[in-house]
């Protein structure tokens, strides 16, 4: 079993700042992929940022580049999403989302946290 585990949302006014952390663990045997997605009320759930880790690269909605930075932490199986200049349409539950395998050459699995609540409000 594999639970991500987030923290860091809360109430920021416009022009704000936020660090959102989501910390995996359980029978992890690899990490093919960790990143963020966002769901507003009455949309879709998005992509905000992802890092593939098996190819090495990030990847940034249109919405958030230059506002928003991931990164990771791999010896503690830690992603993070620095939100600065913090609108209030990125107003949202935010999903941390990691796809692992959890023993060698078996599937990889998609997971996700249970969502932490972002509102941008002044």
């Amino acid at each position: 079993q594999v639970q991500l585990v987030e923290s860091g949302g809360g109430l920021v006014q416009p022009g704000g700042s936020l660090r959102l952390s989501c910390a995996a663990s359980g029978s992890i045997f690899s990490i093919n992929a960790m990143g963020w997605y966002r769901q507003a009320p009455g949309k879709q759930r998005e992509l905000v940022a992802n890092i593939i880790t098996s190819v090495g690269t990030i990847n940034y909605a249109d919405f958030v580049k230059g506002r928003f930075t991931i990164s990771r932490d791999n010896a503690k199986n830690t992603v993070y999403l620095q939100m600065n200049s913090l609108k209030p349409e990125d107003t949202a539950v935010y999903y941390c989302n990691g796809v692992m395998t959890t023993a060698w050459g078996g599937p990889s699995f998609n997971y996700w946290g249970q969502g932490t609540q972002v509102t941008v409000s002044s």
